[in-house]
């Protein structure tokens, strides 16, 4: 059997409901909103390049700040460690002038004691009219 050819049928052109001023001021707006399509793009990549630059600098100088903070916090911690240092020091001489007031005290209450006995020794008891032995000395 031979093929048949396939026929594609004929179509009739559309008749166009528009004129062809019509269809100019269709093309014409068509054409204005693709290019206000296209300046809204570049509008909104120039924002997002804006954005991203006010993002950078505002990252920028919180690390600056953050390294500001941070610098602080070192020179703080390195006061209170000398201020500690020093108060361990001061109070190391205070205890040790404490100690030497102490045992001067004790040196001299421990020569009045003497020169007081040495003079309550020496007394006439006769003319002071007591005994020794009514005397009570601590030491």
């Amino acid at each position: 059997m031979p093929r048949k050819k396939m026929q594609t049928p004929s179509k009739e052109p559309e008749s166009s409901s528009m004129t062809h001023e019509e269809e100019e001021e269709m093309q014409h707006d068509i054409s204005k909103l693709q290019d206000q399509v296209q300046q809204l793009s570049l509008k909104q990549k120039g924002t997002e390049s804006k954005m991203d630059g006010l993002k950078k600098g505002v990252e920028a100088k919180m690390d600056c700040l953050k390294k500001g903070v941070e610098a602080k916090m070192i020179d703080v911690e390195a006061k209170m460690d000398d201020l500690k240092t020093d108060l361990k020091t001061d109070m190391d001489e205070l205890k040790i002038n404490m100690n030497k007031l102490l045992q001067e005290m004790g040196n001299k209450g421990e020569r009045v004691l003497k020169e007081t006995r040495s003079e309550l020794q020496g007394v006439r008891w006769g003319k002071v009219g007591m005994k020794l032995s009514t005397l009570e000395f601590d030491g």
